[in-house]
This record gives C-alpha cells, structure tokens and sequence, in this order.
C-alpha cells in the first residue's frame, strides 16, 4: 500500500504558484492596464503566451504605448512585452 499525503482542495498548487496561469497573468495584465493613469485601454486587447505578453489594439498616442509597456513590466510573472500596438500618432 501506497500513503500520499494529504491534499486539501483550498490549497494552490505550488506549481501555480511558481508559475502562474496564462489566463491569471492575462486578468492581472488587463487590471493593471485598466486602473493605470494616463491611458486608456479600451482598444487594447493583452493575450498571454507563457510570460510573455502580447499587447495589441489601438491608443491615441505613442505615449500611451510606453506607459502601457511599462506597466506590463511590472506585473509579477511577466517577462517579456511583444507590441502589436496602433496610434493616432504619425511616426
């Protein structure tokens, strides 16, 4: 006979916790970007790829960019930020 230990269902994985889902990483990324001063992020859409982040959409400014590459920066888990990002700026 085998004895595992015992689980309980209320426990995180560690797994998880050291690696957190790509839907986890994607809502934390959208509420920063969300609640972040000086941007608006209706026209973004944020898409998890491992700990990368793929940012795409449209915003007023290239400005706006910067600061969302930032922000996305900062949330734990992320490593890296692909731009797929249009604005109204011209180059």
């Amino acid at each position: 006979m085998v004895f595992k230990p015992q689980r309980f269902h209320d426990d995180i994985p560690v797994a998880e916790i050291d690696h957190p889902s790509e839907a986890n990483l994607e809502i934390a990324v959208a509420k920063a970007l969300a609640i972040t001063q000086g941007l608006d992020a209706s026209e973004l859409t944020v898409v998890s790829r491992g700990r990368e982040i793929v940012l795409a959409g449209h915003v007023a400014s290239r400005s706006e960019i910067d600061r969302a590459v930032d922000v996305i920066l900062s949330v734990p888990g992320v490593s890296k930020v692909t731009v797929q990002v249009a604005s109204d700026e011209a180059l």
